[in-house]
């Protein structure tokens, strides 16, 4: 069997990955280094790869004349100078800062750690008011005892949150050895390197729990942790483990962070991405270990230990199939950031920032055909995002990438992704069109509805009851400008809630997941452009239970709702916007051709409503479905709100807890109220994204798609216009003409060029289902092979579904 380093492929060639004009006025890389230079063939091969990871952190040579990196320099430098300030350095000190005491306490020391790397990066790098002072280098060093001694030590047990001792503290302290390492004594870069072998020997186990294989972001974090302490430690072995961890060459590849997995922690073929076992994680644990990983790669390419492994391109297909489809404009969505959309200092343009910046980091060592591919995409980002410029929100690396990129004429700025993707390994379904998207948070008994602990995401209760979260091309700030915040979390939109009141989540030590008990969620996708989805509500804690469905067209999304039951005497609403219109927004609301107030406060009952529109958002149409025989009918209602909130409120996590200061911003919500504990309820809206009023009345007038079953057999709409077809089946029985056998998402499309067919089991508890299409079929073009076609005026399809995780089965018909 071969292993992952034993063949001949190449590693990545290293790039430079800082580039100026002639003109430039460059500043040498400060703390002794040096800029690696390809000729330095004959340098000690760690002093080479130290330097280098040095410029990592600092940005090796730069223009200081920049306007662009003048500003980095000095939110690096106000940072630094802030924490330099506060340090405490007295003799008789029992902690380098007030409000991070006790020190032995884990966030506390991991947290003083990373302020001690923020201080060394300045000092390392020209231009700060830190940058190689004697002083500041002396107050390191004796930092950095200090904690050894009474907090990091080869002495101590882990105790509390087992990520400080494992990653957050080894990995900040490996940084400061990195550059201050021609200032640290031999016996201290000794005793340091001791510590973080104790806590982080390997990448491939939990240190407090060797049972526990480490999966995902922990193994690539680990990795990048255990090859700077082999440099620091000019030790090849420990080299060696580092690269191989990220193979997991010791459990033969069974972790390897290079493969597609089926369940569990890493990437799926289809675009997932799960950590913790159950968590839709893309944004932040994903982007980290696109990070990790990409920076060991580039960190050891051309060395003797040159990550060589030829499944690296799992790690680069990541980049279009993973995280391609959930970035917008820059922002990262937040259906893929778990309970970090919690976090004050984290919104969604930060986290996006974070995954373009590993994008480019990654481009610096892969094969051409990405790394051109990137650069554009990368480009396109950064040009359409003027609301949180990404040259403003990095350090000296990353903009030195980034201004590379965007003073090359021969990168083209690639326009908006658009089309339809089911992410069904992680219930998540996202909709791209060229000025808005549309992304589904769900969840089933496979894939967590919320991830809650150490103080974070305590009103995290229905963010995966299938929120809708729309993205609109001239309101990016729309989710990261203190939403999570202040919204009112009983009200997402897209959910269906039981209005119980509900105690905080998450608030003890450790982290926790809910998982439902529903088997469906998810959908099917239509030549890469269609999509429909559905998802079984059985609410926690409630006797609450929904079938709820959405079908995604060209300009529009339908939501469909069914067999909305509950009998906890509790009203129970359907949630059809809640939008944030900032500190002072009052855009117009106009209901079936009336103009609302705009005055904050304002609310009203609107029970015959068939239409509304908002001002810079687009519209919503309530069409009758033809399946509402509910005892009461559900009503429309509109309020105008003034929300005022804390992020402490939703989050107070060690090293992640927001700020107690007032956050306001005022809220347009559009609900369906079904009533005091319901029976067999129902709903139907659609979503017209960027529409106008007067197409939004047009629209409800024409009817283009209509709704042709809404009940607890099947969902389904008809779209005459596109040829479409689409249901989802809840059991046997048929609907839009079509008749299945069993429970499954179809949609079909009638064309000149014959027809399309997409079908998939998202609740996975069938073997095959057979269908009975609407229209003639004379032959089969293509089908995969888990499709058989009885071609006749009424075709019969037979779908092997068993085993395909609720993949979507194709077939094109004439």
């Amino acid at each position: 069997m071969r292993t992952p380093h034993s063949g001949s492929a190449p590693g990545p060639r290293r790039r430079t990955i800082l580039a100026a004009s002639a003109a430039s006025a460059f500043v040498p890389l400060a703390a002794g280094g040096t800029a690696w230079s390809a000729s330095d063939v004959d340098a000690d091969p760690y002093d080479t790869l130290l330097a280098h990871a040095a410029a990592q952190l600092t940005g090796g040579a730069f223009d200081a004349t920049d306007p662009d990196f003048a500003a980095a320099l000095k939110v690096l430098d106000t940072q630094a100078s802030g924490w330099w300030r506060d340090l405490d350095r007295s003799a008789g000190r029992s902690a380098l800062w007030a409000d991070l005491s006790p020190v032995k306490d884990p966030g506390n020391f991991g947290q003083s750690y990373t302020r001690l790397r923020t201080i060394a990066t300045a000092w390392a790098t020209p231009g700060t008011s830190l940058s190689e002072s004697a002083e500041a280098a002396d107050a390191l060093l004796d930092a950095l005892r200090f904690l050894h001694a009474g907090a990091y030590n080869t002495g101590l047990p882990e105790s509390g949150n087992w990520w400080f001792w494992e990653i957050g503290a080894p990995r900040a302290l490996m940084d400061t050895c990195v550059l201050l390492r021609e200032k640290i004594p031999a016996a201290d870069l000794t005793k340091y390197v001791s510590t973080v072998a104790k806590f982080c020997p390997d990448p491939d186990r939990r240190t407090n729990a060797p049972t526990l294989a480490e999966t995902g972001a922990n193994r690539a974090d680990k990795a990048v942790i255990v090859a700077l302490r082999g440099l620091v430690a000019k030790d090849a072995a420990t080299l060696a483990l580092a690269r191989d961890g990220l193979s997991d060459v010791r459990d033969k590849g069974r972790n390897s962070l290079f493969t597609y997995v089926t369940s569990g922690d890493g990437f799926y073929e289809d675009g997932s991405f799960v950590q913790h076992g159950s968590v839709a994680y893309t944004g932040t644990y994903g982007s980290v270990l696109l990070g990790s990983a990409g920076q060991l790669i580039a960190l050891l390419a051309d060395s003797e230990w040159a990550v060589t492994d030829p499944k690296t391109s799992v790690l680069y297909e990541a980049v279009d199939r993973t995280f391609s489809p959930v970035v917008f404009d820059g922002l990262m969505m937040d259906a893929l950031r778990g309970r970090a959309t919690s976090r004050e200092k984290a919104p969604d343009h930060k986290d996006g920032a974070a995954a373009l910046t590993n994008i480019l980091q990654l481009a610096d060592g892969a094969p051409a055909a990405y790394a051109e591919r990137w650069r554009a995409l990368a480009k396109g980002w950064i040009r359409r995002n003027k609301t949180h410029p990404y040259l403003s929100l990095v350090g000296v690396p990353a903009l030195a990438r980034a201004k590379t990129v965007l003073d090359d004429s021969a990168v083209p700025v690639t326009d908006r992704l658009t089309g339809h993707f089911a992410f069904a390994d992680m219930d998540r379904v996202v909709h791209r069109r060229p000025g808005w998207a549309l992304t589904l948070s769900l969840s089933s008994k496979r894939i967590a509805a919320y991830e809650a602990g150490n103080g974070e995401n305590l009103h995290g209760w229905y963010t995966g009851d299938g929120m809708a979260y729309l993205y609109d091309g001239d309101d990016l700030g729309q989710f990261g400008d203190g939403f999570w915040a202040t919204v009112d979390p009983y009200r997402l939109p897209g959910t269906t809630v039981d209005t119980r009141t509900r105690a905080d989540i998450g608030s003890g030590g450790g982290t926790g997941t809910y998982l439902p008990k529903n088997a469906v969620a998810g959908g099917a996708v239509l030549d890469g452009t269609y999509g429909a989805a559905a998802m079984e509500l059985m609410a926690d804690g409630s006797t609450l239970r929904a079938r709820k469905a959405w079908f995604f067209l060209d300009n529009a999304v339908v939501a469909l709702g069914a067999d909305i039951t509950a009998s906890d005497g509790r009203t129970v609403e359907t949630v059809v916007e809640n939008r944030n219109l900032y500190e002072d927004g009052a855009p117009r609301l106009t209901v079936d051709a009336r103009r609302q107030p705009s005055r904050t406060g304002w609310s009203a009952s609107l029970p015959g409503a068939r239409w509304a529109h908002l001002d810079g958002t687009g519209g919503y149409v309530f069409p009758a479905g033809p399946d509402d025989r509910s005892e009461r009918p559900a009503r429309l209602h509109a309020l105008r709100e003034e929300r005022t909130g804390t992020w402490r409120e939703i989050n107070t996590g060690a090293d992640t807890g927001g700020s107690t200061n007032p956050v306001t911003r005022r809220y347009l919500t559009l609900w369906l109220d079904h009533g005091v504990s319901p029976a067999a309820s129902s709903y139907a809206y659609v979503l017209l994204p960027g529409a106008s009023a007067t197409a939004t009345a047009a629209w409800s007038l024409s009817r283009p798609v209509r709704v042709v079953a809404n009940n607890a057999t099947a969902q389904a709409v008809e779209a005459r216009r596109h040829g479409l077809v689409a249901a989802h089946f809840w059991q046997p029985g048929s609907a839009a003409g079509m008749t299945a056998s069993g429970p499954c998402t179809v949609l079909a499309r009638r064309g000149g060029d014959g027809i399309s067919l997409a079908v998939a089991d998202p609740g996975r508890t069938g073997t095959t289902v057979t269908l009975e299409l609407p229209f003639p079929v004379r032959k089969v073009v293509r089908a995969d092979d888990t499709v058989t076609v009885t071609p006749g005026r009424r075709a019969l399809v037979t779908v092997r579904v068993a085993g395909s995780r609720g993949h979507t089965h194709t077939a094109h018909l004439r």
